[in-house]
């Protein structure tokens, strides 16, 4: 199998601009946000017929099809800047397109098209094998030796994606708390997330899927029309008040959870990257990446690689009210200090 990379982490930590990076390495194959594109089903167990597969990588993934129609689209969708024949109101939009192939290619609907006709002649067989031979397929197509998968909000993953691919390595990408939670509080996913973790602490469910019918007549109707097709995502996201050190907390944990699901990997196959050093060290810290990827560091592509990091939002947590600010950081303590820098 092909050298494979899994780059995970809180999101809004510089991430995107990474997989850009990683994108213009000769020998690399960029897939981007390719698990949170497929959802919580997309390593399910046992054989996996190929037109199971196919459905991993073309049903529409509910959760993204309802922010666009409700006005909250998230800025990491690629597909509706230059939207092609699938549309979020109509057909849905493949999940496989809406942020993996546009960031592949100009032409994701044609590409989209050629891996279906693929995978469409492959056997019943373990999903990671599955995986296996479409990464071989998009290197063919795309160019590339080895992968290198990065997907925001993906800490939680590290169990599922270590279990399917043992021989996989793991790249913790994180950001300061304040800076990083003061951006998810602007974020539409991230905002999105908050309500519907504050909607499940209510029921007490750990999934939406284990909302029964009483549940879901019960909730209050500044969280209800979360659960339905369509909504006012400016009234009901953007607009509503939330605290920042709320984000605070969201940070601390899915730190401190992954932190510890992280170290559970043998010393080996990990290794950590702030984006903080990657702005003031971009050359050096992207030569250990292309080493721990298993690719050499091409003196062009570092020096290419410093324009894609924009260090203009670091520090925007300090133009915060004293208090406000004060309150943030007491909110992030918990997630610094699982990273060692307290």
């Amino acid at each position: 199998m092909r050298p494979l990379t899994f780059i995970v982490g809180t999101g809004r930590s510089g991430s995107s601009a990474l997989s850009r990076i990683v994108n213009a390495h000769p020998d690399l194959l960029s897939l981007n946000e390719l698990y949170a594109s497929l959802g919580p089903g997309a390593l399910p167990p046992g054989p996996v017929s190929a037109a199971r597969f196919q459905r991993l990588l073309t049903d529409p993934n509910p959760v993204f099809d309802t922010l666009i129609r409700s006005g909250v689209p998230l800025p990491e969708f690629l597909y509706v800047r230059e939207p092609g024949r699938y549309a979020a109101a109509t057909t849905g939009i493949p999940a496989l397109s809406l942020m993996v192939l546009p960031h592949l290619t100009d032409d994701p609907d044609g590409l989209l098209d050629a891996l279906v006709a693929e995978v469409a002649g492959w056997p019943c067989r373990p999903v990671a094998e599955h995986y296996a031979a479409l990464f071989d397929l998009l290197c063919a197509r795309c160019g590339g030796t080895a992968v290198v998968e990065r997907s925001g909000y993906s800490l939680e993953w590290v169990p599922r994606l270590n279990d399917a691919f043992p021989t996989a390595r793991f790249v913790h990408l994180f950001r300061g708390g304040p800076d990083c939670a003061l951006s998810m509080s602007r974020h539409p996913g991230y905002r999105t997330i908050a309500l519907l973790r504050q909607l499940m602490n209510r029921c007490q469910v750990t999934d939406l899927g284990q909302l029964t019918a009483d549940q879901v007549r019960e909730l209050p109707p500044d969280l209800a029309p979360l659960l339905t097709r369509e909504f006012d995502g400016q009234a009901l996201v953007m607009d509503r008040p939330m605290s920042v050190a709320g984000f605070g907390a969201l940070w601390s944990e899915l730190i401190g959870e992954g932190v510890a699901l992280l170290d559970r990997l043998p010393e080996q196959r990990r290794t950590t990257l702030a984006y903080e050093d990657l702005l003031d060290a971009p050359e050096r810290e992207l030569a250990r990446l292309a080493e721990f990827a298993g690719v050499p560091a091409h003196p062009d592509w570092l020096a290419a690689g410093r324009a894609h990091l924009d260090g203009s939002r670091r520090g925007r947590s300090l133009e915060l009210p004293p208090a406000d600010l004060a309150e943030l950081r007491e909110s992030c303590a918990p997630g610094t200090r699982a990273l060692g820098l307290a």
